[in-house]
């Protein structure tokens, strides 16, 4: 049941939220003029391609640009904008609030309020929706390292010669962002980017925000909740990111969920033998997946105009395994009857899902995407430099499909910079709402419970399910969307952890 308020009392509510100062303690850091700033809201649009800009425009949301110190040691020196959308509450019902949103990646997420507003059901239209771009992403003094590929994750291959190219490859994206960003990366940080939002809050009058964060922003949101206590009024964070986990070498301790996850579609996929032809046991289905590889590391499979090789076959894998709905299991299986033609060394045409992935992952498109990425978790968290410590972790790990993958070199191995601060430890008075997935190939279920253990207070949803980010992602669970919903529109938690059906 949904509980009652009176209009007065909301009505009450909202004004003192939205009244209230910014702390005080903002005037005694050398902070209050970013905390009192005026902002200008504007169209989103910025040129005549900026689809995220129109759609955000086309919503009735308007932007702005919140200017914040590039370095909070110096809050005297240079400044960064950092971009922010806002759609405000409509209709009848008095507002409960401003709520920012975040929806992993790292990623942008100006465009989110839009699409949240609708997932929210009866409480998308009583909250002013904030979307933000953390800083080294999107519009907020975005990294661009100048890439070849989109991504910084590449897997090791089969053999010392395919490692050793991993490494040349990881030192050259390192090289590139110190020619590049030199003076961005020192700063750019969970830490920085949640003092960043805590300017935001103060700039857009509130007291106390709501939050809604997935993948990494639950991660920023827990950092958030210790560093500034109290300012967090609704929580929801949907897929845990522990943060002991968090870093550089963040895939290692998911192997085992991806291994199960790739069992899962291969058992899918025998039981729809008729229409797909890889084999009608889930063995059959895995033995072709291994051939297919195998073949990679043989000889790069040409793809359309792209060639696609054991580095990275398991990253295209492991993209497809977010989700046991069948439409992404679909997707991989049509990529997997391309991948066998390719092995065989016969003609193969990309389907057009295939050949988006291709190209986000094998180009530099999307430079900008990987680059900030990798600015952020670089900056967080130091990783080992010597690449003979990968290649012994490497070997440890051959066993599976993913052991590999998630044990090889990235760039931070090589980063330009050191983090300026050490990682926060989390722990927080934080009574959020939590969702979790038992089988989450991104963050484990068991960074979840790690999460939860951290922060008092809060309730756990619990979702039998192979997904990552139910929530946000929409997965069809009227269990877990009713529930998030009710809490967001009551600000009642449930009275302990439960557990959903995926069929319910």
């Amino acid at each position: 049941m949904i509980g009652i308020r009176t209009a007065a009392v909301l009505v009450a509510a909202a004004l003192a939220a939205t009244m209230a100062p910014p702390p005080s303690e903002a005037a005694t850091n050398g902070l209050d003029r970013f905390y009192q700033q005026r902002l200008d809201w504007k169209a989103c649009t910025l040129n005549r391609g900026d689809e995220v800009g129109k759609a955000l425009d086309e919503a009735g949301a308007r932007c702005a640009d919140v200017t914040v110190p590039l370095d909070y040691a110096d809050p005297g020196g240079r400044t960064i904008t950092v971009a922010i959308s806002r759609l405000k509450a409509s209709g009848k019902a008095p507002r409960i609030g401003t709520m920012i949103l975040n929806g992993g990646g790292p990623g942008p997420a100006i465009d989110l309020p839009p699409y949240m507003r609708d997932l929210m059901g009866a409480a998308g239209p009583r909250y002013d929706l904030i979307g933000l771009d953390p800083r080294s992403l999107g519009r907020s003094a975005g990294v661009d390292c100048g890439w070849p590929a989109a991504t910084w994750i590449k897997g090791p291959g089969t053999t010392r010669r395919s490692f050793d190219r991993s490494v040349s490859f990881a030192r050259d994206l390192a090289d590139r962002c110190a020619r590049t960003n030199a003076t961005l990366l020192p700063h750019i940080s969970t830490r920085n980017i949640a003092r960043d939002m805590d300017i935001v809050r103060g700039a857009l009058g509130e007291r106390r925000v709501s939050y809604n964060g997935a993948s990494y922003g639950t991660y920023l949101g827990s950092v958030y909740a210790t560093m500034f206590p109290g300012r967090f009024d609704r929580v929801v964070l949907d897929s845990s990111q522990d943060p002991y986990s968090w870093g550089p070498r963040l895939l290692a301790g998911t192997e085992k969920a991806n291994e199960r996850a790739l069992d899962a579609w291969a058992a899918w996929a025998a039981r729809r033998d008729g229409t797909y032809g890889l084999g009608d046991t889930r063995d059959e289905v895995l033995g072709l997946v291994q051939r297919i590889f195998a073949a990679s590391a043989h000889r790069p499979l040409a793809i359309g105009p792209y060639r696609l090789d054991a580095s990275m076959l398991p990253v295209v894998l492991v993209d497809n395994l977010g989700t046991d709905e069948d439409g992404a299991r679909v997707v991989l299986a049509e990529s997997v009857q391309v991948l066998r033609e390719a092995a065989a060394g016969r003609p193969a045409r990309p389907t057009p899902e295939l050949a988006d992935e291709l190209a986000y992952l094998l180009t530099g498109a999307d430079s900008r995407d990987g680059s900030g990425q990798a600015a952020l978790i670089c900056g967080d968290r130091t990783a080992p430099g010597d690449p003979e410590f990968y290649w012994r972790d490497v070997q440890r790990h051959r066993r599976g499909m993913f052991g590999a993958l998630s044990h090889g070199i990235g760039p931070c191995a090589f980063w330009p910079t050191r983090p300026a601060e050490p990682p926060t430890t989390v722990a927080a008075d934080l009574p959020a709402l939590m969702v979790a997935a038992t089988g989450d190939t991104r963050t484990t279920y068991p960074r979840n419970l790690i999460v939860h253990r951290l922060l008092r207070g809060s309730r756990m949803i619990t979702l039998d399910a192979r997904v990552h980010a139910p929530y946000q992602r929409g997965y069809p669970s009227t269990c877990v969307r009713d529930r998030v919903n009710d809490y967001l529109l009551t600000g009642h938690l449930p009275p302990h952890d439960l557990t959903c059906d995926p069929n319910a």
